[in-house]
Parts: structure tokens; C-alpha cells; sequence
């Protein structure tokens, strides 16, 4: 399955999933529970947690020069269980409630390596689209990882491959 198909895929599943809820249901507010953060990808002073949620995907990686590279993640995000965002290549997450967006970049040396996950990481707003939910986001973090590594070995140029992961996100903005 190519990433163009998974990420089709994944829209296409938390749209449906959105709009059977919001008839059946009320939207609730945004999860703002705190996260345990390893000190290498703490938020700085002056931003305040605004949503915390968990995130189920895919990493895609693609073989170039006999090595397994990232290519792309492809992720829902969910709200207990209700899909609320969507995760893809930039990194960028799109409200699937009121289509506001929040790319971000790694913050360099932000991040905390795990030997069976793809890494913990502190990242930081490059672009904020839309109003709604990721509006004012300044910070997120990837926290709790699990699984998503990339495969072991060599491999042929040109192939794909989609690692299974899980992580918390967290979205932080400016304190006002």
C-alpha cells in the first residue's frame, strides 16, 4: 500500500467516523490533561497546555540507497476513542472538527531516543492555518511512543513500508 492510499485511507475513515458523531453527539472541549515529559523535550515557560491526545498511524519509510529512510507519518487523532485531527508528511496536524491546521520542526536536540520507538520530540510552530483548535498552537510534543521504528537490514531502492506506532500528542500555546 502506497502512502498516498494510507493517507487517503486514514482521511477518509476519521471524516466518515466525525460526521456519523456529530449527529449522534456533542463535541466535548479539547482534552487538557498533563503528559509526563522527559526534561530533553519539556515546553519552555510562558506556553500553557491546551489539548492532549492520543495518535494511531503509521510510519511510512522508503528504501533509498539500500537503506530504509522516513518517508511520512500517517496517523489519526483521537479524543478517547472520537477522531479529532489528522497527522501527515510537513509534520502537520488538520482538525477534522473545524479544519485548522498547525505545522511544525523539530526543535534540535529536543528529542529522546528509545531503543524499541520512534523517538519522544519537543516540536515548534512553523504555520498556523484556519480558526479552531490548533489556531494558536506555538509547541507540540510527541510523548509515550511505541512501536513506528524503522525495519532492520538492507532493502531495495525504490520500496515502502508502513511501521505501526502510537504516541501522545500535546499541544501547547502562548500564555496569555
Amino acid at each position: 500500500m502506497n502512502r498516498v492510499t494510507v493517507a487517503l485511507a486514514l482521511v477518509t475513515a476519521a471524516v466518515g467516523l466525525t460526521a456519523c458523531s456529530a449527529t449522534q453527539t456533542e463535541v466535548k472541549p479539547l482534552a487538557q490533561q498533563e503528559v509526563a515529559a522527559p526534561a530533553a523535550v519539556k515546553v519552555p515557560a510562558g506556553n500553557k497546555l491546551i489539548a492532549s491526545f492520543e495518535g494511531d498511524g503509521v510510519q511510512i519509510y522508503q528504501c533509498t540507497n539500500s537503506a530504509w529512510t522516513l518517508l511520512q507519518p500517517a496517523a489519526t487523532i483521537s479524543d478517547h476513542g472520537k477522531p479529532v485531527a489528522l497527522h501527515f508528511k510537513g509534520p502537520i496536524w488538520v482538525s477534522t472538527l473545524d479544519g485548522s491546521e498547525v505545522a511544525a520542526t523539530a526543535v534540535p536536540g529536543a528529542s529522546v531516543k528509545h531503543a524499541d520507538a520512534i523517538p519522544e520530540l519537543l516540536l515548534k510552530t512553523s504555520e498556523n492555518h484556519g480558526k479552531g483548535q490548533f489556531s494558536d498552537v506555538t509547541f507540540v510534543q510527541r510523548l509515550n511512543t511505541k512501536g513506528g521504528l524503522a525495519p532492520a537490514g538492507k532493502c531495495t531502492d525504490g520500496a515502502e513500508t508502513s511501521v505501526p506506532y502510537s504516541a501522545t500528542y500535546t499541544f501547547w500555546s502562548a500564555a496569555k
